[in-house]
């Protein structure tokens, strides 16, 4: 089962593809080195940083992903257990939870509510194609209002304020919605 294919949103046609280095690498340093995303990302400067960074993504398991919409790149995306991750030690974690990482590349698209829309897109993927994930969290800053409302509006809830190693976070969680009896 794959996070990969379409997914059909109010804001057109949402694709992941894996990160190909060396492509996309030049695309991906240059919105690491946008102060919005460098201010919360720490990836700021020379392609090396951006490249180390995904070289490290891929080898814990994590998918990196690039996120495509209506086939224009404008997104990047870790998809990771969160259960099997350093996270894990900083909250009650359960097994098979799917922890997300987001960012919007384009300065363009941040502000329009893209990042709820496809916030709510991937995760409704990830619970549909990953059956024992009880549920997908986030641990966004907590001083990054705006990804901290977009996840609340795609439907995640603050479950708790943690300290992690490199910033005072907001844990963030979706649960899969339990069936009507």
């Amino acid at each position: 089962m794959t996070l990969l294919g379409a997914m059909r949103t109010a804001a057109g046609v949402f694709e992941l593809h894996p990160v190909r280095l060396p492509d996309d690498l030049p695309l991906l340093t240059g919105w690491m080195n946008d102060p919005a995303v460098a201010a919360f990302w720490h990836l700021a400067g020379p392609p090396a940083i951006t490249e180390r960074h995904l070289r490290r993504v891929a080898e814990s398991g994590a998918s990196a992903l690039l996120g495509l919409l209506d086939g224009t790149p404008m997104s990047y995306w870790e998809v990771y257990r969160a259960d099997l991750d350093p996270l894990a030690q900083h909250y009650p974690a359960e097994p098979q939870d799917t922890g997300l990482h987001l960012l919007l590349g384009p300065a363009d698209t941040r502000g329009r509510g893209l990042g709820s829309t496809l916030l709510a897109a991937l995760t409704e993927r990830i619970l549909q194609v990953r059956p024992v994930c009880g549920r997908v969290v986030a641990e966004p800053d907590l001083r990054n209002t705006p990804s901290v409302r977009a996840f609340r509006k795609a439907g995640f809830e603050l479950a708790a304020e943690l300290d992690l190693p490199t910033k005072r976070a907001a844990l963030m969680m979706r649960r899969r919605a339990l069936p009507l009896s």
